[in-house]
């Protein structure tokens, strides 16, 4: 599309009103996406400053490192012990302690399992 406009732009009347058109939603999409990014380091300052003082074991950082970056769907136990290659027993006693502790919370969202997601 862009290779389009250009060749538009240069063997046209010389209007580059749809080139502008273009490159001004190309830039809006840039800066969301910047606004969406930096948001989310943001809230993970803020998070982890708010638990500063939380004993927390390294399973624990690290999932709340990935909910807190790059995360999608649903939290469940199953994927805690996926990701962090631990039992479920251990997932659901490091979950529960997050949850204990104000991290974590379960989902309000009903469905098969329980899921979970991270107090902001």
């Amino acid at each position: 599309m862009l290779v389009q406009i250009l060749e538009r732009t240069q063997k046209g009347d010389s209007d580059v009103t749809e080139w502008l058109i273009w490159f001004l939603q190309t830039l809006e999409q840039a800066l969301l996406s910047a606004q969406t990014t930096t948001n989310k380091i943001i809230n993970k300052a803020k998070f982890w400053q708010a638990h500063r003082q939380q004993a927390l074991n390294t399973r624990q950082v690290a999932m709340l490192n990935t909910l807190l970056t790059n995360f999608y769907g649903k939290l469940t136990t199953k994927k805690w012990a996926t990701i962090t290659k631990c039992s479920a027993d251990t997932a659901l006693r490091d979950i529960n302690d997050l949850v204990e502790k104000g991290m974590l919370k379960k989902s309000d969202a009903s469905g098969r399992s329980t899921s979970y997601e991270v107090m902001l």
